[in-house]
């Protein structure tokens, strides 16, 4: 079982999560992007874009926040943070 935690934060509150569980056979790759466009479908946002500061943080610590910079839309939040909490 894969799960991806999703998070939008503003002034230090959530406002709103989700968890996206994802039981395929797909690479881990796969499913973190697949985990991806679920949450923003489910926050009705557009998918952001993967800089190389979000790239290392999530290679780093599995846990990465895409700010204004990783939308071309004005967001309403300070972030949006993904976490993998269970990963198979």
């Amino acid at each position: 079982m894969f799960r991806l935690w999703g998070k939008i934060w503003k002034d230090n509150h959530m406002l709103k999560d989700t968890v996206i569980c994802d039981d395929s056979e797909d690479t881990r790759t796969h499913k973190i992007f697949h985990a991806l466009q679920e949450i923003c479908y489910e926050f009705d946002l557009a998918n952001p874009i993967w800089l190389d500061k979000t790239i290392n943080d999530f290679k780093r610590h599995s846990k990465t926040r895409f700010y204004q910079d990783n939308f071309v839309e004005t967001i309403e939040f300070d972030y949006l943070e993904i976490q993998v909490i269970e990963e198979d």
